[in-house]
């Protein structure tokens, strides 16, 4: 039996079945989408552990269809791209995905991204966390929510990933190059501006409460102050 299902979002075949070969013979299950609005419609009958989407789509590209998924979703997504523009990994980053990946790519790789991905993600068992208390600042690792006096902090998963992080490390200048390493995993080629983008997020969720912020730490990055 399968261990998870992988939705490929592909309109180029021989890419599909590339995928579905070295994922298969991990013993993972695949169904495929050819265009965005299949995309979506299996998505929703299906609920994959993870997919693999590619930005150049007919029907709905997949930028479309990351910002949908992610309105109600944080399943993982890696995905595809022919271009090699740092633009579009950032905004495919921005708008939720967990990783990308360059076409064309080396199967063995997708494989091992794939595995990486879901690790991160909670896919394999893990062992129970404590409720972190910092101040007003409240993170649930197993809920996976994070509270300020109360109030429920509507976070994306990679928004609680670096707060939790910065929690963790409350007090520390850590750069953005360390953040990617704890927050998005040893394995994630990301760039460093897609931290700038959370951490923008991150205040403007976190509102103009000074007892909890984060501050930029010129010619390093940033670090979590909390005084409440």
């Amino acid at each position: 039996m399968s261990k998870d299902l992988i939705l490929i979002v592909d309109d180029e075949q021989n890419i599909i079945e590339l995928g579905r070969l070295y994922l298969e013979n991990e013993g993972y299950g695949v169904e495929a989408a050819n265009d965005g609005v299949e995309a979506l419609k299996k998505f929703e009958a299906l609920n994959p552990a993870l997919i693999v989407l590619d930005l150049m789509l007919p029907e709905l590209d997949g930028w479309e269809v990351c910002k949908r998924i992610r309105a109600t979703s944080d399943v993982p997504i890696i995905m595809l791209t022919a271009r090699t523009e740092d633009v579009d990994k950032i905004v495919g980053l921005e708008l939720g995905a967990d990783d990308y990946m360059t076409k064309p790519y080396n199967p063995r790789e997708l494989v091992a991204r794939v595995k990486a991905v879901l690790r991160r993600g909670g896919k394999t068992a893990e062992p129970q966390v404590s409720i972190l208390q910092a101040g007003p600042l409240t993170i649930d690792p197993a809920r996976r929510e994070a509270r300020l006096d109360g109030r429920l902090l509507g976070l994306r998963t990679k928004e609680f990933d670096l707060l939790h992080t910065f929690v963790e490390n409350a007090g520390l200048a850590l750069s953005r190059e360390k953040l990617l390493e704890l927050a998005w995993g040893f394995d994630f080629y990301g760039e460093t501006r897609t931290v700038d983008m959370h951490v923008a997020h991150l205040r403007d969720k976190l509102g103009a409460d000074d007892r909890v912020r984060i501050e930029t730490v010129w010619g390093v990055g940033y670090k979590m102050v909390i005084d409440g």
